[in-house]
């Protein structure tokens, strides 16, 4: 569920993308930079989520206590620490490495080889201060993520506490137990009194000698990340000079060519894109269902039109008539369901748009258990659940009936890895995004800019190889093959003259 905004499935890959970020954020150059690649222009890089936050079991999200744990039935924990201890803490930049480090919500389950706790990654001593300090020889700051001090009180909220393996202590006790793992800052948390009950709780234990070095070796770390960017002796912004900045042309340029660069083109039947010249085109609209938000708010069933009718009048003739189309794109998203609901209890997370049923899933969890819960089970095995956007499926098949052998053009923003046997036989050409806007799909489709963006994660064939893949393992799925024999695997893409073969997938394709 975390797919959405992160830098995909490949380690090396996201080793290289974070590496990139860290640097392109924390150095400094010339006049601006005050020491070491710090200066009046870095930015602290914070990265998260160590010590990886890919494997929840069956793909849930650890926001919700239904999702809070990490497993690893391919034994592959260490390749999850590829991207912070070989990208960002081995920066080519001057700044070396990233100044701070969020560890994720999840309890790592089992993975603590020292002293066997199955609590949240800011409690485990093990996965902070044994790995992340220790072996690893990190010193920045470790930030925990939000709420995770506050209690819990449902399965399936968003807007609760995330304590995840301390249910049982005191708020203050929470406290305590993160600093003594090693965290240096509470994330999202301005409550005083309970850092200060958990100083005197290490002084009870410990002695006021020990927990004075304790607070100043955190308080060293946290100054040092204003100290290296000249908010000391200066915290205050320039107005003209953020008016001058923020929103500027050149930067509005460079965040629109990449989002042209991020594109993948899918298939290309018959080399049908691109269409070029004023041609008329037919765009259905998209039919949502009722669902529910992040925070559990209702969202009522709407109809609306996908793409700004405006700017595609720019590339073609919009027309309401299908039988008037020379042809048509039709907007669809991922496949949207969620893995826990109050009434039906763990579901499969589907990525096909037609109700799937869990016939080759795990007959009991890898891990479970919550005070909220009678069963430490969490399988879903004979469960059925039901994409919330089945009607996307539903638009494209309709559409390819109402134009008859007119070329359809799906254009898919996916969240998720999509398993689009369900149509790609009915249309002619796809295009992929994760979250551009419609100018962009407008000028690959109309030929203004050939495509050349890669997949960054695999799209498997059906839903048993997505049940039968290792949570923890990278590519370690079927991957589904078109009508046209194109594999639709990591770092594969199309441009104008067929299958992308250059560096970047010399360099990170899995053969």
């Amino acid at each position: 569920m975390r797919f959405n905004g992160t830098l995909g499935e490949d380690p090396i890959l996201s080793k290289d993308l974070g590496e990139a970020y860290c640097d392109g954020f924390q150095t400094s150059y010339d006049d601006s930079e005050i020491n070491d690649g710090w200066g009046y222009n870095s930015v602290n890089a914070m990265v998260k989520h160590w010590p990886g936050g890919g494997s929840d079991e069956s793909g849930r999200d650890a926001h919700y206590a239904y999702g809070k744990f990490a497993v690893y039935p391919g034994d592959n924990f260490d390749e999850h620490l590829i991207p912070f201890t070989e990208g960002a803490f081995k920066l080519k930049g001057k700044t070396k490495k990233a100044s701070a480090v969020m560890p994720y919500y999840t309890i790592s389950y089992n993975q603590d080889k020292k002293n066997g706790e199955n609590v949240g990654n800011s409690y485990n001593k093990y996965i902070i201060s044994d790995l992340l300090r220790d072996k690893y020889e990190y010193d920045g700051v470790v930030c925990t993520d939000w709420s995770i001090t506050k209690d819990n009180h449902v399965i399936d909220a968003f807007i609760s506490g995330k304590c995840w393996g301390v249910e049982n202590l005191s708020v203050d006790e929470r406290h305590y137990k993160a600093l003594m793992a090693g965290v240096d800052q509470f994330g999202g948390n301005n409550e005083v009194q309970p850092v200060l009950n958990a100083y005197y709780m290490g002084v009870k234990e410990h002695g006021e000698k020990f927990m004075r070095e304790r607070f100043e070796k955190s308080a060293v770390r946290l100054l040092l990340n204003i100290f290296r960017t000249g908010l000391f002796e200066n915290p205050y912004l320039d107005a003209d000079k953020s008016q001058e900045l923020v929103g500027n042309p050149e930067f509005m340029q460079a965040g629109y060519d990449a989002q042209l660069k991020s594109l993948v083109m899918l298939k290309n039947k018959n080399n049908i894109l691109p269409i070029k010249g004023i041609k008329k085109v037919y765009i259905p609209k998209r039919r949502i269902k009722e669902s529910k938000d992040w925070f559990g708010n209702v969202i009522p069933a709407r109809e609306i039109d996908p793409a700004n009718k405006s700017i595609v009048e720019k590339y073609f003739d919009v027309v309401e008539d299908p039988k008037e189309a020379d042809f048509s794109i039709v907007f669809i998203e991922s496949p949207k369901t969620v893995g826990y609901t109050k009434e039906d209890g763990y579901l499969p997370i589907s990525l096909q748009y037609r109700p799937y049923t869990a016939v080759n899933s795990r007959k009991i969890s890898i891990a479970g258990g919550d005070p909220l819960e009678s069963s430490t089970n969490r399988s879903y095995l004979g469960k059925t659940n039901f994409a919330s956007n089945e009607s996307d499926l539903n638009i494209i098949l309709e559409t390819r009936k109402a134009i008859g052998q007119k070329p359809i053009i799906v254009s898919l923003n996916m969240t998720n890895p999509t398993i689009v046997e369900e149509f790609e036989q009915f249309v002619n050409a796809i295009i992929t995004d994760f979250g551009a806007q419609t100018q962009a799909i407008m000028d690959i489709i109309s030929g203004n800019i050939n495509p050349s963006g890669l997949l960054p994660f695999n799209m498997p064939a059906n839903m048993k190889t997505v049940e039968n893949q290792c949570e923890d393992v990278p590519h370690d799925m079927k991957c589904y093959k078109d009508e046209l024999g194109n594999v639709y695997e990591f770092a594969y893409g199309l441009d104008f003259n067929g299958v992308i073969n250059d560096s970047r997938v010399a360099k990170y394709k899995k053969y």
